[in-house]
């Protein structure tokens, strides 16, 4: 049996942060407002896992009036995320995410995004689809006040 989940993140850009998308360090002169990294991609890819299973969401999980949460790679949290649904017998089938940004242009971090995910959750690199769209100027994500990210997710029993 496969489920599915979808999830959906969006962070403020600030000055003085750094932008992390995908567990890369993307130069860019602002970065993303949050109690951890901001990572909107990984968020939304591990609420979506998170919901396929009936888990809940990220924070449920890992709430952001936790100090032991402030500043943790959300790298970290998707291993947390990955044992979780282990532990309640599922593994991932495929994850594909979008991220909504007009700046910088990301093509050229996509791949080690998705090898980072694909590593992370100890799956094939042709199970992860991470991909980027601006918005056309349109939006907070047009206006460059922040960037969102959306993932669906399908996952099997162990």
């Amino acid at each position: 049996m496969i489920r599915f989940g979808m999830g959906y993140d969006v962070h403020k850009l600030v000055e003085g942060r750094k932008l992390i998308l995908g567990g890369v360090e993307v130069p860019h002169t602002l970065g993303l407002l949050g109690h951890s990294d901001a990572d909107v991609v990984l968020h939304a890819i591990e609420d979506a896992l998170l919901g396929a299973a009936a888990l809940g969401d990220i924070g449920r999980h890992f709430p952001d009036n936790d100090d032991s949460y402030k500043g943790i790679s959300s790298m970290i949290l998707l291993e947390k995320v990955r044992d979780i649904i282990g532990q309640a017998g599922y593994k991932v089938n495929n994850i594909d995410a979008t991220i909504v940004a007009q700046k910088p242009k990301l093509a050229s971090f996509i791949p080690q995004m998705n090898e980072n995910i694909a590593r992370v959750m100890q799956c094939e690199l042709s199970q992860v689809n991470v991909k980027a769209t601006t918005t056309e100027g349109l939006g907070f994500a047009g206006t460059q006040e922040g960037i969102a990210s959306y993932a669906v997710v399908g996952i099997m029993k162990l």
